[in-house]
């Protein structure tokens, strides 16, 4: 937390000087002596709550007195904002390594998933486009506001086929907005394998630097992961190396998930990190408000049990 004018929090100081007056002024002796011969009887009459009733009207004072400094120092706190017209491409792998199961109950299922949790998460004026791609990329959804479209799309998705991950990244950048003065945008990149056809990730990852694209891309998958094909059993571990070369080069990050839970993880950090972006914004009303609040208690515990104000 920041402050505006933080020459106000002086004020602060006017609390501990009031506790210390208030303290020597009870430790002075009475100026009149009162006998009363039934200390018994008035002991067993005096309500018992005596002690709250003589420090909460002065705490609340405190109190009050305290919020009022720190809301004339004009506090600001750094909240998540989302930003205007932002989008943001998944680019999904469908290709047949999708199919192994070593991230329950296989990865193609988690990616969907976990997609269809990011898309709930993230603001509702973040625009969301799809690219789905295995030897080239088959489907290809222009950034909508439509939560209904993407998942719907996302849920037809079959795993087969190779992995083209550069034409799917070149595909992602053509249906987004990019250029001079064009809204935030960014693409998240999931896959599970290394790129064995069209072209190269990394040449496309230098066109969406260039267009203030990040890429940030997940790498799901372990190195135990197999799928059957042709009465075979095929190793398909991740590549992580090549994602991570995709990311640095376009200014995203990278990011790696061998299970179902740390994919979730990885999209609910996205979903915090795309289409918002941190602003400082003025606090000021809430310290007030709970100033007034204190201020008010203490002027009704104190009428309400002395008669008078403290």
């Amino acid at each position: 937390m920041s402050f505006q004018a933080p020459l106000f929090l002086l004020g602060l100081a006017v609390v501990p000087i009031a506790i210390v007056a208030l303290l020597l002024a009870r430790r002075r002796p009475s100026r009149y002596v009162i006998r009363f011969p039934a200390t018994a009887t008035l002991a067993a009459v005096a309500p018992r709550h005596g002690r709250v009733r003589k420090h909460l009207p002065p705490a609340l004072l405190m109190l009050a007195l305290a919020g009022m400094a720190v809301a004339l120092a004009r506090p600001e706190a750094t909240v998540a904002v989302p930003v205007e017209r932002a989008s943001v491409m998944l680019v999904t792998d469908t290709s047949g390594s999708m199919n192994a199961t070593d991230v329950t109950p296989n990865r193609l299922t988690a990616a969907k998933q976990a997609a269809d949790r990011f898309l709930d998460r993230v603001p509702d004026q973040l625009q969301v486009g799809l690219v789905a791609f295995a030897d080239s990329a088959h489907t290809v959804l222009r950034p909508t506001q439509d939560r209904t479209v993407v998942k719907s799309t996302l849920d037809g998705l079959q795993a087969e086929g190779g992995t083209a991950t550069g034409d799917a990244l070149t595909s992602a950048l053509q249906a987004l907005e990019t250029g001079k003065d064009k809204p935030p945008a960014a693409i998240v990149l999931l896959s599970d394998g290394a790129s064995k056809t069209g072209q190269d990730p990394a040449a496309v990852a230098q066109q969406a630097r260039a267009a203030n694209v990040p890429i940030y891309t997940v790498a799901l998958g372990t190195s135990d992961g197999v799928i059957e094909t042709m009465g075979q059993r095929l190793s398909v571990p991740p590549d992580p190396e090549a994602l991570q070369q995709v990311a640095d080069i376009s200014g995203g990050r990278a990011f790696t998930a061998e299970d179902s839970g740390a994919l979730d993880e990885v999209y609910e950090t996205l979903g915090s990190r795309i289409g918002t972006k941190q602003e400082k914004r003025e606090v000021s009303a809430g310290f007030a408000a709970f100033g007034l609040l204190a201020l008010a208690g203490a002027a009704f515990t104190s009428l309400r049990w002395r008669g008078r104000l403290p």
